[in-house]
């Protein structure tokens, strides 16, 4: 143990000159490497207490666990989110936005703006009170109709639905209101209005409670497939009869609704690494479903005029990368970016290990050769009698040598060749020896 411990102590002296070379690559490697995403973000929500509050702050929890911290900034809803993603000084990295806003940006802006994917449906509910008949949006014109705030989400919708409608959206009924929310809800519920539109998930306490009102009536919208034809970013949603309210019987037979979708928007201060971890995160919220959307059916990918992340493309398309299924993501994203280096790393190291081993032998054999260039010259003076005349001193310093050659140390695979030298010397020290005997009896 003690010879193979000592031989390998020879072979790394012998190629100490591998250390700064591998400390060269290995700090290259850390130089060209990528840094780690972050490990915090900030998005802007929505109004507190609504849907898109609601999401991040389950969002927030879920990315908690992977030692992520999300900061939640209320907004008055997706405009003001998308103000804030386009604004390169507000601080923000993440926001939901509501489908159908692309269309009010120009081309410029929408390339400012990655979409991560679709998170959950946050459908359009058209409450009017009981007795009152609706068919088409047509009818809602001689009605008190609350119809939202001119910048807010609902106008989002309706907006569109008017126009392709040919009502013109600029110059509203005189008797329809630009307020949503509980006001209008209110209002609804103490007759002042007919009519009021809703945005927000099947279980947002505003729904539920224009839901549990039996004096109110959720309407159909008998239209929706002509809507989904026109406005791409919408979709049908057929609620089931009671699915809003059992008790109240909300609604009372199966109806149809339109629909937007939230979208979990980034800007180019995001990382682009984080999108599985946001993604995988949202997944996890959604898992068990709402009252209108199927477990395990969000986010998604769809059709969108936005610019695309290949990491967000990877996961709709597969799921989450390799290491991120087994590993936490602080070190599942270290170990994903070294890796894309340490493979030419070790192309490189390949040929440097393939030249240590001649290389190794040449030193080895060189701390024995290099004895024989003053033996060869010793001999060659003995053979041509050039020898100086002070002999002693060569004779000494042969002696010498032989002591030196007793502490060299080679590998075991390497002795004999040590102990031809050693023969050498001694052969080459009695010849001197001889000489100087013969010298001496001469004179």
């Amino acid at each position: 143990m003690n010879r193979i411990l000592q031989d390998l102590s020879i072979m790394l002296r012998a190629n100490l000159w591998l250390v700064p070379v591998l400390a060269a690559l290995v700090a290259a490697l850390f130089y060209f490497v990528a840094p780690p995403p972050p490990m915090h973000a900030t998005m802007s929500t929505g109004n507190a207490g609504g849907g898109y509050a609601q999401f991040a702050e389950k969002l927030r929890f879920e990315l908690a666990k992977e030692g992520f911290e999300l900061k939640l900034i209320n907004s008055k809803g997706s405009r003001e989110n998308t103000e804030r993603l386009l604004d390169k000084n507000s601080g923000i990295q993440l926001a939901l936005m509501q489908s159908g806003q692309e269309l009010e940006l120009n081309q410029a802006q929408r390339d400012q703006l990655y979409n991560l994917g679709a998170v959950y449906q946050e459908p359009l509910w058209l409450f009017v009170r009981e007795g009152i008949e609706i068919n088409t949006v047509n009818d809602l014109i001689p009605l008190r109709t609350a119809v939202g705030t001119a910048k807010g989400g609902i106008r989002m919708m309706v907006d569109p639905m008017l126009a392709a409608n040919q009502i013109d959206n600029h110059n509203l009924p005189a008797n329809w209101q630009s307020f949503s929310g509980k006001k209008a809800l209110r209002a609804l519920l103490d007759q002042q209005l007919d009519a009021a539109f809703f945005l927000g998930p099947a279980e947002s306490s505003l729904i539920q409670e224009a839901a549990s009102h039996g004096a109110l009536q959720l309407v159909n919208f008998n239209q929706a497939a002509a809507y989904r034809a026109r406005l791409p970013f919408i979709t049908e949603i057929e609620v089931g009869q009671g699915l809003l309210n059992l008790a109240t019987n909300q609604p009372n037979h199966d109806t149809t609704t339109l629909s937007p979708v939230a979208m979990l928007m980034a800007n180019q201060s995001f990382h682009p690494a984080l999108s599985a971890l946001l993604l995988a995160a949202a997944q996890e919220v959604m898992k068990y479903g709402t009252l209108i959307d199927a477990p395990d059916t969000w986010p998604q990918n769809l059709p969108h005029d936005f610019t695309k992340l290949r990491e967000a493309e990877y996961f709709h398309n597969k799921g989450l990368p390799l290491l991120q299924r087994y590993l936490p993501f602080r070190i599942a994203s270290l170990a994903d970016r070294y890796i894309i280096l340490v493979i030419p790393l070790l192309v490189l190291l390949f040929p440097l290990f393939k030249v240590a081993g001649p290389i190794y032998r040449w030193r080895i054999r060189a701390r024995i050769y290099r004895w024989y260039k003053y033996l060869r010259d010793v001999d060659r003076q003995l053979t041509n009698d050039t020898l100086p005349q002070h002999l002693d001193s060569e004779i000494e310093r042969l002696t010498q040598m032989q002591d030196e050659l007793a502490k060299v140390e080679v590998p075991l695979s390497y002795t004999n060749e040590l102990y031809e030298l050693h023969l050498h010397v001694r052969y080459v020290l009695q010849r001197l020896q001889q000489l100087k005997a013969q010298t001496n009896t001469t004179q």
